[in-house]
């Protein structure tokens, strides 16, 4: 059995599309063992966020970037430089920033391959890259392009962790092991035994 974080960000809780999202998760068989409505604070955010992780910052930025470049839009025209660590921490900021914005729903799926599958059913980072019938295809159209002339994060639903080791720390940072739940789901009960 694995486990993985989603967050269902403030557009989502706003749009009131939670339980359509959530029941595509449940719906392939994995299990809710954590879930709760939250206003995040910047303390946490920064943590889920670390603007020091080098790594996750350079990336946002080359991301972005890329984007930027495949739609042959000059970023000079956006940001002042074109340093990917640069970039990546405006665009962290707007992303912290837009987390603070409402409530969020963490949520911790359970199941097999539950990291890979939720992943799947997400879609693609980048909504407009995002295949019709995932979460983001389905429910937003946002681009790099458009978030960053608005100066904002990309509006893309739902954060899902990328790996086991991410979603064993992220799902550290949201919830107490008293707030995670063990029970048998009837998938269990007929596909696992």
């Amino acid at each position: 059995m694995e486990r993985t974080l989603v967050i269902l960000k403030p557009s989502a809780i706003q749009r009131g599309i939670v339980g359509e999202i959530l029941t595509r998760f449940e719906k392939v068989g994995l299990k809710i063992v954590g879930a709760k409505l939250i206003w995040p604070d910047k303390e946490l955010l920064d943590k889920h966020y670390p603007p020091e992780r080098e790594e996750f910052v350079t990336g946002l930025g080359q991301r972005t970037l890329d984007s930027y470049k495949e739609l042959g839009i000059d970023v000079k025209k956006q940001f002042d430089d074109l340093d990917p660590n640069k970039i990546g921490h405006q665009v962290r900021d707007w992303l912290v920033e837009s987390m603070m914005s409402g409530p969020v729903m963490p949520t911790v799926l359970e199941g097999p391959h539950a990291i890979e599958i939720v992943r799947k059913i997400v879609g693609h980072t980048l909504p407009q890259k995002a295949a019709p019938g995932t979460v983001r295809g389905d429910y937003s159209f946002d681009s790099a392009a458009l978030a960053n002339k608005s100066h904002r994060p990309i509006n893309n639903l739902i954060h899902a962790s990328g790996n086991a080791e991410e979603a064993e720390h992220e799902i550290g940072l949201w919830f107490t092991p008293k707030e995670l739940h063990d029970y048998e789901t009837v998938h269990q009960k007929h596909m696992m035994s």
